[in-house]
């Protein structure tokens, strides 16, 4: 789960990081309004999507008065913005943070990551920052340098600032300190990234969060009743929502093949050999361990409600807590509550893959199986249209 900038913001102050004054609006009217209530003379109105990217594609813009800061805004609400991480598709503003300007003496970027070799936390940074930075990163890599942090929050202060001091950070042992308090707050919450760009060291001194994103590890979050209200992300569709919330993950694309699979690595291989295979894929999917038959039923009702959708590929390993039968009748259900018959390609491997394949036959479905993959794909795209 990621939360846009404003909510990043509130979470991270509360463990004693310094981000600058600024109020949420959902209307142009609104946004002037939080302007008066802000003692700044100049302001910044910022796009709230979960994408990064803003400041290049026209997303955060500057406003001398209250009244620019609702114009500004009334050209933002409403309106949909695509940056280069949200795809062509983009995102839609539905609200802005108008917040006050920042006197910048000079940028720099700061992020907290879990290392997937040790599941531990990685600090990077840059004496690069701003919005400049990812273009800066892709051409030399060299620009960000990181340092392994501990799990349980104990990393000494003194190795960041000797960190930091290394890559040209003014008073590292400010900075350090700020970084602590960031390392605190992503443990405490089970974040899987906190990204600070700019982290700006201001004219009068004072280290300051400008901009704020976190990612949440979904999977943590019946630890976090605290994060209830804000676990509901506004960006996802209706039907991604649905699938979130009867534990499927579900990313809608816009292909013609429905994919029903379990496991995340295994979904992402399979929607990139129906591409390599010459079709297109209508949705990424991972089916949750928890996931009743039940469950699986919606999810595959999601599919077979998109016209676009004329083949479906249910590709799975029965094994662990999901096995074929269990997504089998997932299926079957799904297909028991529409009229349509779209064909099913199934690849069923693992636990009960032989019981999983009589329940769809047995229940008269359009289905044909397959023991590879790779002729399982194949057969999927033949029958969307695409070529085999």
């Amino acid at each position: 789960m990621d939360l846009p900038e404003y909510e990043s913001k509130e979470l991270i102050a509360q463990f004693g990081v310094k981000i600058p004054e600024g109020r949420i609006a959902a209307t142009a009217a609104e946004a002037e309004e939080m302007a008066r209530t802000i003692k700044s003379e100049r302001y910044m109105v910022k796009a709230q999507i979960t994408a990064g990217g803003r400041g290049l594609a026209g997303g955060i813009k500057r406003a001398a008065t209250p009244s620019a800061v609702r114009e500004e805004a009334r050209r933002m609400i409403g309106t949909k913005l695509v940056t280069e991480q949200t795809g062509p598709s983009g995102q839609n503003i539905r609200a802005v943070y108008i917040e006050a300007a920042v006197d910048i003496e000079h940028d720099y970027f700061i992020a907290l990551a879990i290392d997937p070799g040790t599941a531990l936390p990685m600090l990077f940074a840059s004496s690069q920052g701003g919005v400049a930075f990812e273009q800066a990163a892709r051409i030399d890599p060299r620009v960000v340098k990181h340092l392994a942090l501990t799990g349980d929050g104990d990393t000494l202060e003194k190795d960041v600032a000797a960190f930091l001091k290394n890559l040209d950070f003014p008073d590292p042992a400010g900075a350090a300190k700020m970084v602590q308090s960031l390392h605190r707050a992503f443990l405490a919450n089970d974040m899987t990234l906190l990204e600070i760009n700019p982290f700006a060291r201001t004219k009068s001194g004072d280290w300051v969060a400008v901009d704020a994103k976190v990612s949440f590890d979904d999977n943590a979050k019946f630890r976090h009743p605290e994060l209830e209200a804000i676990a509901a992300d506004p960006y996802l569709s209706p039907a991604e929502r649905v699938a979130q919330e009867n534990n499927i993950n579900l990313v809608k694309l816009d292909g013609s093949i429905g994919v029903v699979v379990n496991g995340a690595g295994l979904g992402l291989a399979v929607n990139d050999m129906l591409v390599d295979a010459g079709g297109k894929p209508a949705n990424f999917m991972d089916i949750r361990t928890t996931a009743s038959s039940f469950d699986i039923a919606k999810g595959v009702e999601l599919l077979l409600d998109d016209a676009k959708v004329k083949s479906l590929l249910v590709n799975v390993h029965g094994g662990g807590m999901t096995v074929c039968d269990t997504i089998a009748e997932g299926v079957a259900f799904a297909y028991s509550r529409t009229k349509r018959r779209i064909p099913i390609v199934v690849r069923f491997a693992g636990a009960n893959a032989e019981w999983g394949l009589k329940i769809l036959k047995d229940r008269r479905l359009p289905v044909e199986s397959f023991p590879d993959m790779t002729q399982a794909v194949r057969r999927s795209v033949e029958l969307s249209g695409g070529r085999g």
